[in-house]
This record gives C-alpha cells, structure tokens and sequence, in this order.
C-alpha cells in the first residue's frame, strides 16, 4: 500500500537533512502532494503556533446552509457491505465516509477566512479543511499522535458521561488508540498513551459537539530531521480515518465507498526547522466545478448500527463559524 508519493518523501527528507522549513499537503491516496517552502503562498494555512493568513472577523451575514446528503439507501449499501467484513473478522474498525452536496452563500475562502478551528488550510479553488484532529507533532525527540474517535451532541444532558459510557464509541477509541500505538512503534521506541479518551469541545454553526481524543507518545532517534519524509511513508494513511488492520481495511473502504477521497483524509504538516505539527484533513469542504461537497464519516464497529452511523455522517456537516 502505497502511503505517499515517493518524489514527496525524497523532498521532505532533503528539506529536513537541511532543517530547511517547509509544509506539506499528503493526500488520502498516496499520489498528490505540495512540498512548499515556508514562505510560499499559493497554499493559505493555520496552526495553533504559525500561520500565513490571519483569520477574519465575524461573518456578517446569515448563513445559508442545506446539506443534500447521500440517500441512506446508499449509506446502507455500503454499511452492509462493512459490517459482513467486520463479522468475518476482516476488519475491526473501519472509517466509512461519503460525499454531501452542500448548499450555501458561503464560498470556501469564506471558510477559510472566519472558522474558527486548530487547524486550517485552504488550496484554491480545490477545498478548505477545519480540522480538530492533530495527525503527530514532533518536539525534540518525541513524537506523538492523538487519535480523535467518538462525538457526542454537548447540549445532550450528561453528554460527557453518555460519550464514554456507550459501549460502541468506547470499542471503538479502544481499537484506534491500539492501531496508532502500533503505528508509531513503527517509527519510534518506547511507545506508551499519556492521556486516555479526554473531552473537547468543538462550537460550530449547528451547536456545539463534544469529541474524545487520546495522546499517544513514542521516542525518536535523534537523527529524525533527515527522515521525515519516511516517518510519514509509515505512518500513513492515518489510522483514525481508515482503521484496523489497516491493509485490508482500505481494500473495504474503496470497495464500499466507490469515490475519490483525493485531499481529504490526508495530511498537511509544518515543519518550522525544529519540531513538526500536522492534521489529518477532516472537516473538509471540497469545490466541485459549481457545486460543494462536504465529505465526512465514521467508525462502523460490530456494534454499529446503519441509522445511527449515517445520523452521524450528517451531524458532521458543519462550519465552525458563530
């Protein structure tokens, strides 16, 4: 399984041999890439440390929003089709997602302008992403990852309590912070979860989520900057968005979702000659000739049930702009 071009892990491993800064944008599919210097412009980007655009004000309009998701005929389709692997035993955890036509006054540099988000990155006139998830972050010696699996309505009474007491969303987080231990003891030795399934809050124009997340810690070699670039060859695509094992689990994803993810569910880092911060590219608004489409999912386990998996898919079509 090919995780990311191969002339985009060659260019990031010269840069960080240089500990010269850059960003980077890995698709989903392991064939698109931009490996920019740090003062390019053509990729409008913010972290919760840099940026190279600042965010807006308010938007000072009403803000039109009607969301034409796939029917949930298709959903179940493609649900069944997950859920017969996952009791064969093919799959444990899997990400399944599809695309929704989005209706609204807002263009995605208006997105870009006024969400309000940890992590946002825009390519023009191709797609805007939102994100909340943090992919790894890279600080001295240590890497660490922090899977997101699990989300809760916040005004349901006792939310937080509901979130990590229902069976599914806890199997779930159980199995995703396994799959990226795994993952980084690929990269990195000494491998251990600092914080398990912690709450955020996330405030959006539907209302305000409440999503679970673990840390997740590992310890590089000290010549890390020369291999960035195939640090993220193993560790992608990113197991939060695919699942477990991961191999075969993609087989399924494409063989049930039948589109192209393209940019979302890839990555896009900074890399500031010193210590690397990256997202995976959810919360996505892609630009579609005159159309909009926001691509979005989740987890099915054995425990899952197609209605509320697709109520899911819905609930995450969302701007985080108030």
């Amino acid at each position: 399984m090919q995780s990311i071009n191969p002339q985009a892990e060659k260019l990031m491993n010269r840069y960080g041999r240089e500990q010269k800064p850059f960003v980077f944008l890995l698709d989903y599919h392991g064939e698109d890439f931009r490996v920019l210097p740090w003062d390019d412009s053509s990729l409008l980007w913010r972290t919760p440390k840099y940026y190279n655009f600042e965010k807006l004000g308010k938007f000072d309009s009403i803000i039109d929003w009607n969301i034409c998701p796939p029917s949930f005929e298709r959903y179940k389709q493609a649900f069944d089709l997950v859920h017969h692997h996952i009791m064969a035993g093919d799959s444990y955890l899997l990400n399944l997602t599809l695309p929704t036509k989005l209706e609204s006054n807002l263009t995605i540099t208006d997105i870009a302008n006024h969400a309000r988000s940890p992590y946002l990155v825009c390519l023009k006139d191709e797609f805007v992403s939102f994100s909340p998830e943090i992919f790894v972050r890279i600080e001295g010696d240590k890497i660490k990852s922090f899977p997101m699996k699990g989300t809760i309505d916040a005004t349901i009474p006792n939310a937080e309590q509901l979130l990590k007491s229902n069976r599914k969303e806890m199997a779930e987080h159980h199995t995703i912070v396994d799959l990226i231990r795994n993952d980084l003891s690929m990269v990195a030795n000494c491998v251990e979860v600092n914080r398990f399934a912690y709450i955020d809050e996330i405030v959006s124009n539907k209302g305000r989520l409440l999503q679970m997340s673990s840390e997740i810690e590992g310890q590089l070699h000290d010549d890390w900057h020369k291999n960035i670039g195939s640090i993220f060859a193993k560790l992608l695509p990113a197991g939060s968005i695919t699942g477990a094992p991961k191999d075969k689990t993609v087989e399924i994803i494409n063989a049930a979702e039948k589109y192209h993810r393209g940019w979302y569910t890839g990555v896009f880092g900074v890399y500031d000659g010193k210590s690397i911060d990256s997202c995976v590219l959810i919360r996505y608004v892609e630009q579609n000739g005159d159309d909009l489409l926001f691509k979005s999912g989740g987890g099915i386990t054995h425990l899952s049930n197609a209605e509320d998996e697709y109520q899911e898919l819905k609930d995450k079509v969302y701007v985080p702009i108030v």
